[in-house]
């Protein structure tokens, strides 16, 4: 038999059941839309969330107090290590390759101006701030490099906030009140949206020294690092811990790169997409046994034709190719009909929900295809076995 003639066999048999065919290449096509649907999301997310962290850039270093190997607890919690100082920060600002040292100290406070009042995140930050993280101020100035010991009381409002206690009107000047205390409006950041559910845009930025003050806290909950590009994390991280380590008598810190929390996030994140990608074989194995139960009845019914076959000489080779190459086709079918259905839907919900991101690489959608078709060829190699062991003779009675 040749091989277009095991090909033209093969579209015949898949077109005079046009019915049956379509219901097992639909389940197919729907394991594999669902594949490609959830790994989309599950791609999405991993994208948005790794997009989202490194908003503020990949040189940079946190440090915060507590051992996390020993404790496994922020320091801050705990009373029993050495507070992380401001002088601690001034002192890893000096290291050659730090190009910034931002103390970070964050709370929650009412933001009172005349009537209007609004609950809202404080962070106490250094004059470099909008360097390490990435800030742009958008009207006035960010804090000025005053005394971190003594600093004066200015405070910079996100864009959120300023809309809501100051509406149309210029807050340059204003004074508003944090916790009791008065502070005067000096700056207004740039929009920076949301990350992760925080929105960056409602909070407002005092100095360092007055957010201890007003939290009534002894460390700060952490220092951050801009380290020069181009910089070995590793050397940065050594001479910082040497540094510390100096000053506090022992290691009571915890050092962590941009690298290691993307590492470990990314890693999470693999981890989800192959998990709803499986959610969705699921339904590929329904699939595979809708193509099993369908070809073993096209072998039931089609006896008589392999006795036929086998009579004028094909051999059981060619009646194995025969029916494993219809299953294929039904499968391939089945799993371009579902990259199409998966892609679109993919589209439709990135368009329709932009907070829902999707991505579907090209890998994806040929693995699919080829996952299809090997899906079908597994399940065709038990039917397509049984038809070529029939013995002629007795498939020709069957009639």
């Amino acid at each position: 038999m040749l091989i277009n003639d095991a090909i033209k066999l093969s579209l015949e048999a898949v077109l005079s059941h046009r019915m049956r065919s379509f219901l097992t290449a639909l389940g197919i096509a729907v394991g594999i839309a669902a594949v490609v649907l959830l790994t989309s999301l599950g791609e999405g997310v991993h994208k948005f969330v790794l997009s989202e962290f490194t908003q503020f850039g990949t040189n940079l270093i946190g440090i915060t107090p507590g051992k996390a190997a020993t404790t496994g607890i922020s320091g801050a919690l705990i009373s029993n290590v050495r507070p992380l100082s401001l002088d601690d920060a001034d002192a890893l600002g000096r290291i050659p390759v730090v190009v910034a040292a931002v103390p970070v100290v964050q709370g929650n406070a009412p933001v009172k101006f005349g009537r209007r009042s609004r609950r809202t995140y404080i962070f106490g930050v250094g004059a470099q701030a909008p360097n390490v993280w990435r800030f742009k101020v958008a009207k006035g100035r960010f804090l000025p490099p005053d005394d971190p010991r003594a600093p004066r009381a200015f405070v910079v409002l996100g864009s959120k906030i300023q809309n809501e206690l100051f509406g149309n009107r210029n807050p340059l000047g204003r004074r508003v009140r944090i916790g009791g205390e008065r502070y005067r409006v000096i700056g207004v950041m740039e929009s920076k949206g949301q990350m992760l559910g925080f929105d960056l845009d409602d909070a407002v930025y005092i100095p360092t020294g007055r957010a201890l003050a007003l939290f009534n806290r002894e460390s700060l909950m952490e220092i951050d690092l801009l380290y020069a590009t181009g910089a070995d994390a590793d050397d940065v991280v050594g001479k910082a811990r040497s540094l510390l380590k100096a000053r506090h008598g022992s290691e009571d810190f915890t050092i962590t790169t941009q690298e290691q929390m993307l590492e470990v996030l990314g890693s999470v994140l693999d981890i989800l997409t192959l998990a709803v990608g499986a959610v969705g074989g699921i339904s590929l194995l329904v699939g595979a046994v809708g193509i099993l139960t369908i070809m073993t009845i096209a072998v039931n019914e089609r006896t008589a034709e392999i006795g036929l076959l086998r009579a004028i000489g094909a051999g059981r080779n060619q009646i194995l190719g025969l029916f494993i190459a219809e299953a294929v086709v039904l499968a391939g079918i089945g799993g371009l009909a579902g990259l199409i259905i998966g892609t679109v839907g993919a589209w439709l919900l990135g368009f329709l929900v932009p907070a829902l991101p999707t991505y579907t690489p090209w890998s994806y959608v040929v693995f699919a295809e080829l996952l299809a078709a090997t899906i079908g060829l597994a399940a065709g190699v038990l039917p397509a076995y049984r038809a070529a062991s029939l013995d002629p003779i007795e498939a020709l009675r069957a009639e």
